[in-house]
């Protein structure tokens, strides 16, 4: 893989100077091609440099950026499908979503009662001061309502799995990231909603319930799945057992409501919070049959855990493209200014989750980690629900801007703590 990711480095230095070439001839088409290019092996290469091996992400999410601001149409629609379907953008986040989840555990909650202080501190402070930021920013910047809805939107999300990435390399206090990304993950179908309808009512129409049963499919069901696999890698042969007795049962009741019961309610006239509740429940049943089947494949194939975090990565380069492709005329008008508000919203996020916790009488190291729970975002789900609402080309920008320099800003400031640790001293003071 080493000789790729060479070979990749070559490859983008010869693309960089064609792209220099055909700007300066005003040779706009190839000019498309060879930033497209650079930018790929640009990513690809990235995998050859020790100390820049952890922007390669970044990079893949930047190439996608470039792919779809410079090919949208190419990124709309392969022949008949839709790429920007509902059903399709469901499916891909569900994916991530899962692929995130096989890297938690149930054991993550075991902790709660230690770092009972620390989670609450973190918890106040992701849903405090990002909605609140997004709010402030929409002030500043007068963007248009969907937009600025977007970043409320995104200021309103729980914090995702790259939270406890950064805090790992921080070697802050990774048991008390984990906890709060896990309690922020399951108190997001309540608070998102509210915080939306509160913050954005105004600018987007806001459906309480359906946001938070969107919510409840873009992230519980996976991540519910995901946490059932790990509860069966341990769990006894008598409890597998039963477990996939239930399995079965629920496969039968998802594809009953899925071929006849779904239609036949909506045939006869249901009211819309009963096919919500029928849909919902088929969902939920779905999460067991595929955590029982994922379960089922990680015992044939113990080493496939390693690959989700690729699918995980896919799906996010698919949809921050698509995102991309399809506010490529917002994001021309409007893309340096969501940067600019990404940048402040983000280090609000650092700033103020770490010095009010230091205020609540938080250590460092956990004050670290509040800051990285507060400044990350879950990108993922912002995008999910910009893509529920069909409005994956506005309300959908600010995500499709703000994950990739969450990445970079997390990545540096999580270097610059570990290279200045806690001293032992401090520790004991605060210990």
């Amino acid at each position: 893989m080493q000789k790729v990711y060479r070979f990749s480095l070559w490859v983008c230095g010869i693309a960089a100077i064609l792209l220099v070439i055909s700007l300066l001839t005003r040779q706009a088409e190839l000019g498309k091609s060879f930033a497209v290019l650079t930018s790929v092996t640009l990513a690809l290469g990235l995998g050859a440099v020790t100390s820049l091996k952890g922007y390669q992400y970044t990079a893949w999410i930047i190439a996608a950026v470039v792919a779809g601001m410079l090919y949208p149409q190419a990124f709309m629609s392969w022949g008949d499908v839709n790429l920007r379907d509902k059903t399709v953008i469901l499916v891909i986040i569900q994916l991530v979503m899962f692929g995130m989840g096989t890297h938690m555990s149930l054991k993550d909650f075991s902790g709660l009662g230690s770092t009972g202080k620390g989670v609450i501190v973190g918890l106040l402070c992701h849903f405090s001061i990002m909605p609140l930021m997004g709010v402030l920013l929409t002030r500043m910047f007068h963007f248009e309502p969907e937009i600025a809805a977007g970043i409320i939107l995104i200021g309103s999300c729980s914090s995702g799995l790259a939270s406890n990435v950064m805090v790992y390399l921080a070697r802050a206090n990774l048991v008390l990231s984990v906890i709060v990304t896990a309690m922020a993950t399951l108190a997001a179908p309540f608070l998102t909603p509210l915080l939306m309808k509160t913050f954005a009512g105004t600018l987007i129409e806001v459906k309480f319930v359906d946001m938070m049963i969107e919510i409840i499919k873009i992230v519980i069901v996976p991540i519910g799945a995901a946490l059932l696999h790990d509860y069966l890698k341990h769990a006894s042969a008598g409890k597998r057992k039963k477990i996939h007795i239930v399995a079965v049962a629920c496969a039968v009741y998802a594809l009953v409501v899925l071929i006849w019961g779904y239609g036949y309610f909506e045939m006869n006239n249901a009211s819309h919070a009963a096919l919500q509740s029928l849909e919902l429940s088929g969902f939920l049943a779905g999460a067991v049959v595929a955590g029982v089947l994922y379960n089922r494949l990680y015992r044939a194939y113990p080493n496939v855990d390693k690959f989700m975090p690729f699918i995980s990565m896919f799906g996010i380069i698919y949809f921050t493209t698509v995102t991309t492709a399809a506010g490529r005329d917002n994001l021309l008008k409007v893309g340096f200014l969501l940067f600019i508000a990404s940048v402040i919203h983000n280090a609000a996020g650092y700033f103020f989750g770490y010095w009010f916790s230091r205020l609540f009488g938080l250590d460092k190291n956990s004050s670290r980690t509040v800051a990285f729970e507060v400044g990350l975002q879950n990108g993922g789900m912002a995008s999910g629900l910009a893509g529920a609402m069909g409005k994956l080309g506005t309300v959908g920008l600010a995500a499709a801007v703000f994950s990739p320099w969450m990445n970079i800003s997390g990545s540096i400031l999580a270097n610059y703590w570990r290279r200045r640790p806690v001293e032992n001293k401090d520790k004991q003071k605060e210990d």
